[in-house]
């Protein structure tokens, strides 16, 4: 039996106790007719990671290895949209999918029982089966850069599995739908950046228990270097808001600072609303979860299923038949993995899973305090004004990171580049 890894992750001996440990006392107040010297602006500080709390960006961007491209567009008849997680560094990837009615692409890859090496991206797609199509676009950017599985003098095959939700139709027209073009802008501009959250990306034209969805982010730091990191859509069938209370099923989840402010609704509110969140039974929610300790892939495998169950307190009803529900799991580490079946590995593994599920949760709660009310469709702050009075961040989340609106210019750029190939006589 191999000794146990140095992969201590502090987080798990200090029980992720240290939601918060971090403030700082208040500053002395000036002494009374003397007027302060005007203060120099002080240099950005350096971000120092606590066990236990985010990582510097609160996003899956956090995790060493993983940037994040979206692109969308929110005039009618359009409200969709597509997001991609890019690897420079191929990464080892695996699958859990457990919703009844899926749109998902290259997922037979994953398993561990296939020679599938890993992935250079992952899209988290909207427009549903026809959406799907937009994997081409990323395909082809990365297959430019020379980037996928060597094929000899043939060149390369990028890998790329991907998890849309349904939101057809929902800006107008059925037909305005993504396709390779959306695929190959989102892959352009990928960054390790903030990440821009709510009705934006994937998550343009998302519902969810019939408040406005969105895409959600968050992270986490272990320890010693390893960081756990998720990106959601929220796109359910079930509902991510207690019927009891009107309070987000995720937010109680929270570390840090991240839900400061939030409150339970008033009672009138819960009362008034309570009865009109209602699904269209068009549904699906799809979530990466990253981190940067090495898996073997049958880890990672079992990292995506456990994160199902951070999905599963955060959404309820959540896997029905007429959600797709899919989680991908993601290792960008280098060196020897992780093992399932060595008992030297479990506590570290178990450390990673659990984050990874509630980490999933934690981003779905983001996802609802992030979206704005668009297409007709009212958001959770909106529905409940007083539950978000005091939680400014959620507009800077809605703020944060490059998301691209898909315009003509960028359509027909798109076009063009894609149109450089071979054609058959």
């Amino acid at each position: 039996m191999r000794a146990p890894r140095v992969l201590r992750l502090t987080a798990l001996v200090a029980g992720l106790g240290l939601a918060s440990a971090g403030f700082a006392g208040a500053a002395a107040d000036p002494v009374a007719g003397v007027a302060a010297p005007a203060a120099a602006p002080a240099a950005p500080a350096a971000f120092t990671p606590t066990a236990g709390l985010p990582g510097q960006r609160n996003a899956v961007t956090d995790v060493p290895g993983v940037q994040v491209g979206q692109v969308q567009n929110r005039t009618s008849p359009f409200l969709t949209g597509t997001s991609v997680l890019y690897f420079p560094t191929m990464a080892v990837a695996s699958v859990d999918q457990r919703g009844g009615a899926p749109a998902t692409k290259e997922t037979d890859l994953l398993s561990p029982l296939n020679s599938n090496p890993g992935v250079n991206a992952v899209q988290l797609g909207g427009s549903s089966m026809y959406g799907l199509s937009a994997t081409d676009g990323i395909i082809r950017w990365l297959e430019d850069r020379g980037e996928g599985v060597p094929l000899g003098s043939v060149g390369v095959a990028p890998i790329v599995p991907a998890a849309d939700i349904y939101d057809l139709g929902r800006g107008g027209d059925i037909k305005a739908r993504t396709g390779p073009e959306w695929g190959y802008v989102a892959a352009s501009n990928v960054a390790g950046a903030a990440v821009r959250q709510g009705a934006f990306g994937g998550g343009t034209g998302a519902r969810a228990g019939g408040l406005k969805g969105g895409v959600g982010t968050a992270s986490v730091y272990l320890g010693d270097g390893i960081y756990v990191g998720a990106v959601v859509v929220v796109n359910s069938a079930g509902s991510p808001v207690d019927p009891k209370t009107c309070q987000l099923l995720g937010a109680q989840f929270g570390i840090g600072d991240e839900f400061a402010g939030l409150k339970a609704p008033t009672q009138a509110e819960c009362q008034t609303v309570a009865s009109a969140a209602k699904s269209d039974d068009l549904n699906t929610t799809i979530a990466v979860v990253v981190t940067n300790a090495p898996l073997e892939k049958a880890a990672a495998q079992r990292m995506s299923g456990n994160a199902h169950d951070g999905m599963a307190r955060a959404i309820r009803p959540i896997h029905t038949l007429a959600d797709g529900d899919t989680v991908f799991a993601v290792s960008t580490g280098q060196g020897e993995p992780l093992r399932i079946n060595d008992p030297a590995d479990s506590r570290q593994l178990n450390a990673i899973f659990g984050a990874g599920a509630d980490t999933l949760s934690r981003a779905i709660a983001k996802a609802m305090l992030s979206a704005d009310s668009v297409g007709g469709i009212t958001s959770y702050c909106d529905r409940y004004p007083s539950a978000c009075a005091d939680v400014p961040q959620a507009a800077k989340w809605r703020a944060a990171g490059p998301a691209k609106e898909m315009t003509r210019r960028l359509f027909d750029d798109a076009r063009q580049a894609l149109q450089v190939t071979p054609l058959p006589r």
